[in-house]
């Protein structure tokens, strides 16, 4: 793995701006050591994207990271999220203020609405095109949305969100919501690529073998091939360089095939129709 590797490989969203398609999530990494060493660790192997958001709870050491780390920040992507107690046009619009005060950013290049928080989120979004529109923000989306909330925003929104994060990975493929952010030019993110660690999976272990890498590469690595943003969660180094090792080898169209027939609809986390908001 080289460092530009990494910080090179970018998808370019449906505004313009670029993102990197590799990132650190720090979702249950610990405000302090835990989530500044994890930071510094991935932006020393050449990562550029932080993924972070209001309720993990350790934005304020995402950006001691940051300010530490030696890049200039417009070489680095961070993304937060407004959480669901706050969400309404007024409580977003002071959210953010607070997530860009404990990150010690003047712009946020990526805020997404972290649920689809019923009777709220449409207020929500409306708060963040103003945030868009006013420059405090390069790029606004939104996280966990499915079919059904996609028919209640879109009609209404001035600027298509940019990105839709939610839970992606090959037990859990959601073709048809791929085919309609595809289709939509909204770019599709995954949390949660490696299934909470549950990779013994059979494929994905003789797959590993074959290229020798280890099963979280091979699934990494389907995620690029199939035009999906990542940002799997470590804190250990050792781990985080290996995440990040992924662009030395490419799957055949057959086996992105395979992986993607292991979809039996698995969810590890919780399920956005039914969350209890």
């Amino acid at each position: 793995m080289t460092k530009a590797a990494i910080s090179t490989e970018v998808t370019t969203l449906n505004n313009g701006v670029q993102m990197p398609r590799l990132g650190l999530g720090v979702y249950l990494s610990k405000e302090g050591d835990e989530v500044e060493h994890a930071v510094r660790y991935a932006i020393e192997a050449g990562y550029r994207s932080i993924d972070t958001a209001s309720a993990y709870n350790n934005e304020t050491g995402v950006g001691r990271a940051i300010a530490e780390s030696g890049i200039a920040r417009d070489e680095l992507f961070i993304t937060t999220k407004v959480w669901n107690r706050d969400q309404g046009y007024e409580t977003t619009l002071q959210a953010f203020e607070a997530s860009r005060k404990r990150l010690g950013l003047d712009i946020i290049d990526l805020y997404l609405v972290h649920w689809p928080v019923a009777g709220k989120f449409t207020e929500t979004y409306r708060a963040l095109e103003k945030l868009y529109k006013d420059g405090y923000v390069r790029a606004i989306g939104v996280s966990n949305f499915l079919l059904p909330h996609f028919d209640e925003l879109l009609p209404g929104c001035e600027i298509k969100p940019m990105v839709n994060q939610v839970e992606f990975h090959p037990l859990l493929t959601q073709p048809e919501l791929q085919s309609f952010c595809r289709e939509q030019g909204i770019q599709l993110e995954a949390w949660s690529p490696l299934m909470q660690g549950n990779l013994d999976v059979p494929l994905l272990q003789e797959l590993a073998g074959k290229y020798g890498k280890s099963p979280a590469q091979v699934v990494i690595r389907w995620d690029l091939q199939k035009g999906v943003i990542t940002i799997p969660k470590s804190v250990r180094k050792e781990r985080i360089i290996e995440n990040g090792d992924v662009f030395d080898f490419e799957l055949t169209e057959a086996e992105v095939a395979a992986i993607d027939g292991l979809n039996e609809g698995r969810r590890y986390g919780s399920n956005p129709m039914n969350f209890n908001f």
